[in-house]
């Protein structure tokens, strides 16, 4: 560990996070600086994200608010952000993900490593023979509404790693900036968009859903792909598998 910084984050896992950065692809934030152009000067820009990291002073910048057509009509914002950032986030994601990935339920399957939508729709056409009804839902504006304190608290669960408790919170806080160029502070929820925010999502829906499914209903299994899910239930009377996700955490 290089003595003169706060926190030990490798220099190679850095390299790691521009990779799989790269491999995902994904526009510009607000400096308008693409993949090609960050890679034009990679050691510096990485060095930078390092240094930052590593002494304690990584402050990430606004995230770019984009306007997305929704297919039920109206809009959604999808928070993009810089190059940079999406590195710093993903050598966070690298330490943080596998501490929580071995606890999340086995019936969730977004936004997971080794899982997909055919996963889920697999397992939900296979558990559609056994069970009379299915309890669909959807959770509206999951990514926008999360709330931060119970969102935190679930993260303390898993890690006491200083620098990834210090940089979610940085990450969670993080303005828009709006189409408008207007500055929109925000105190819940994480940009959909994010590197670190699916993660975060699952981690929150564990506790707010999956535990307490698991906790309430034992009996009837389900199957949850982020923000999307569908419980199972043998009988339409049964009414106490309703799901009130205020009981959170």
């Amino acid at each position: 560990m290089d003595k003169t910084k706060s926190y030990e984050i490798s220099k190679h896992i850095v390299l790691e996070a521009f990779q799989r950065v790269k491999a995902n692809k994904g526009a510009a934030g607000i400096d308008d600086e693409s993949l090609e152009a960050f890679e034009a000067d990679l050691k510096n820009n990485l060095y930078k994200i390092w240094n930052r990291m590593s002494s304690g002073s990584y402050f990430p910048p606004p995230v770019k608010a984009v306007e997305i057509p929704k297919k039920t009509g109206g809009t959604r914002i999808l928070g993009v952000p810089t190059v940079a950032d999406r590195v710093a986030q993903m050598v966070a994601k690298i330490y943080f993900e596998p501490l929580v990935e071995p606890h999340f339920h086995p019936d969730s399957y977004g936004y997971r490593p080794g899982r997909s939508p055919v996963d889920a729709l697999t397992v939900t056409r296979q558990r559609c023979w056994r069970y009379d009804w299915v309890l669909e839902f959807d959770i509206k504006g999951l990514f926008d509404n999360i709330d931060h304190e119970l969102l935190m608290k679930a993260v303390h669960k898993h890690t006491d790693n200083p620098w990834v408790i210090i940089y979610i919170q940085r990450w969670l806080k993080a303005p828009f900036q709006m189409p408008d160029g207007s500055i929109k502070e925000r105190t819940k929820g994480t940009p959909q968009g994010g590197v670190i925010s699916p993660i975060l999502a699952n981690l929150f829906l564990h506790y707010a859903f999956d535990k307490w499914m698991d906790r309430n209903h034992p009996d009837k299994p389900f199957a949850r792909y982020a923000d999307d899910g569908a419980p199972r239930r043998r009988t339409s009377r049964d009414r106490n598998c309703h799901v009130k996700l205020r009981h959170a955490v």
